[in-house]
């Protein structure tokens, strides 16, 4: 029987996938061959396993990881929205589009949506709230908490023993 993967099924990952993925969760601009010695399997194995990992959804993308404040974002905050009668999918769409929104979140309880928001400064952070974020169609409240300082634990992935 074969294990199909998907949006509510796991993907079936041995220990040299998850290698791979923490070492390119490290380090995503690793050439193959070095990417095949880290993780003790030939280029061709390695480059195997990596498109495979891509095509069924687990690898997502390769990209930069930045520093907000290095890119002129010196004010971060969550901003808790509580929305009306209004499709998650239609305003989710419409609030991550917005300047400064990073990420917008649906959570379970009394609330509905966390938003992540980095401005430059303090004015344009509170213009992003105001203006954009709590006069928006279909957000009845929002509650915003300063970001005051930020430790980093391990993204999904990073370890390749986190599994265990």
């Amino acid at each position: 029987m074969t294990q199909h993967s998907g949006p509510d099924l796991p993907a079936e990952l041995d220990s040299i996938d998850r290698q791979i993925i923490a070492e390119l969760s490290h380090d995503a601009r690793l050439s193959m061959r070095a990417l095949a010695a880290q993780v003790h399997v030939s280029r061709t194995a390695a480059h195997t396993r990596v498109q495979r990992l891509v095509s069924r959804g687990v690898i997502t993308g390769f990209g930069a990881q930045t520093d907000a404040k290095s890119l002129g974002l010196h004010v971060s905050a969550l901003v808790v929205v509580k929305i009306g009668e209004v499709a998650w999918a239609d305003i989710a769409s419409r609030l991550a589009a917005l300047p400064y929104v990073e990420k917008a979140q649906a959570v379970s309880g009394d609330i509905d949506i966390i938003l992540t928001v980095n401005a430059p400064s303090h004015q344009l952070l509170s213009q992003a709230i105001l203006r954009d974020i709590h006069s928006m169609p279909g957000v009845i409240s929002t509650r915003s908490h300063l970001i005051l300082e930020e430790v980093l634990g391990h993204r999904p992935g990073t370890l390749p023993d986190m599994w265990h």
